[in-house]
């Protein structure tokens, strides 16, 4: 998705990007999962049987009457000179710990948009023409959910960026494109996943639940990912977009409490959380260094190794997950922020952060993400970059007071 973590892997590549994020994740969510089994446990021993609530069925959802609360306007936005939010979600050695990552989402911050909007808006478009339904698909199943998520965004944007959206009785224009999109006209006039990712810089997916008790990938606009395709994992269930990318123990201790997670995700209770990892080619929407985009099989052994620094891209990934109230559909939103390394490494604490991060990193978290094609020549730059920064008075033991975690 879906993010890297919920990232859909795709052959070695999509593992060596995915991996630590789905572990980072399905960990947490065992955990959550367990904590809850635990106070649902004690509380069901001090209740009798008429007190328990029937269990829905599977597939089935009673739309829930929650209301997303009206977005405040964004500060001082301006599609023109609003940068980028500099996210840096890696944390120092000497030791690899694997976290939860998600925090819970606010609703004012659903949606981010900035000064590289236009950019994304024309690659976007660009894709849609000329990969069509290998990018963009919503399944039958989900055609309801993905008109839902069309309408939250056509309610959210307006008010979160008053001065580009302007909200029309059919749905929203576009101040800045001057393009209208119409909700209302039937048949729509394109898949309405398609009409979404024009609205953000996001890259979406939308999981619905099927009579099995399984979620399954049925919509998506999927753009910009730069390392796995919509088409490999359209239609596939939960648990095999996680086996299919050989995530560790999953099948045996994980998969039960994530689909525990996914049916008691509540509408009221958003999540966000953020990844990273590295690219070593300039190419937002596909990374042509690990093969074709329309090869078979794609993989870091294509990758040249030990390409010079310049080559070299930090990409991070901001992801949402929220319950869609009337579908019960879940909808993920995954937003990538894509940097040369040579310019966040010039950011005070950046190359020790990182350095340190990357060093931790197991063989396997190492392997997944490909770090035997640059880790030399990045550990040896970033290195040569702190150091720097240290020689020129950084106080390494400062930086909780300047800046926090994910930033």
């Amino acid at each position: 998705m879906i993010p890297e973590t919920f990232y859909f892997t795709q052959h070695s590549i999509g593992n060596a990007v995915a991996a630590s994020a789905v572990t980072t994740f399905v960990i947490w969510v065992l955990a959550q999962f367990l904590q809850r089994w635990n106070v649902s446990k004690q509380s069901k021993s001090l209740a009798g049987p008429k007190d328990q609530k029937p269990t829905r069925k599977y597939g089935e959802w009673t739309p829930s009457d929650f209301k997303r609360p009206p977005a405040s306007p964004y500060p001082n936005w301006d599609v023109h000179t609003t940068k980028p939010i500099p996210y840096r979600p890696f944390r120092y050695g000497p030791k690899y710990f694997i976290t939860m990552g998600l925090r819970s989402l606010k609703w004012d911050e659903w949606i981010e948009l900035d000064n590289h909007y236009l950019r994304y808006h024309a690659d976007k478009a660009r894709r849609l023409k000329e990969r069509g339904d290998k990018c963009c698909a919503t399944a039958p199943e989900a055609w309801d959910a993905a008109i839902e998520f069309l309408e939250e965004l056509t309610s959210y944007l307006p008010e979160r960026y008053p001065n580009m959206f302007r909200k029309t009785p059919t749905g929203l224009t576009n101040l800045l494109t001057n393009e209208t999109i119409d909700i209302k006209q039937r048949p729509l006039p394109e898949d309405p996943m398609a009409m979404a990712a024009r609205l953000v810089q996001d890259d979406l997916a939308i999981m619905i639940e099927k009579p099995d008790g399984e979620y399954y990938l049925l919509a998506g606009a999927v753009l910009l990912a730069g390392f796995w395709r919509l088409s490999d994992k359209y239609g596939m269930r939960l648990s095999d977009i996680h086996t299919s990318g050989d995530v560790p123990g999953y099948k045996e201790k994980l998969e039960k409490g994530m689909m525990n997670f996914f049916r008691r995700l509540k509408p009221e209770d958003p999540v966000v959380r953020n990844n990273y990892f590295i690219q070593v080619d300039d190419d937002l929407a596909w990374s042509h260094s690990i093969g074709s985009e329309d090869a078979p099989v794609v993989s870091w052994n294509t990758a040249q190794k030990d390409k010079a620094i310049e080559h070299h891209y930090f990409r991070s990934e901001r992801q949402s997950v929220r319950r869609l109230p009337k579908t019960g559909a879940v909808a993920f939103t995954i937003r990538t922020y894509f940097e040369p390394i040579t310019k966040i490494a010039e950011e005070p604490y950046v190359p020790g952060r990182l350095a340190s991060a990357i060093r931790s990193w197991g063989d396997d978290v190492a392997k997944y993400k490909g770090k035997e094609k640059y880790g030399d020549v990045l550990l040896e730059y970033l290195d040569r970059k702190h150091k720097e920064q240290v020689e020129a008075g950084l106080e390494v033991e400062k930086e909780d007071e300047v800046r926090s975690y994910p930033y």
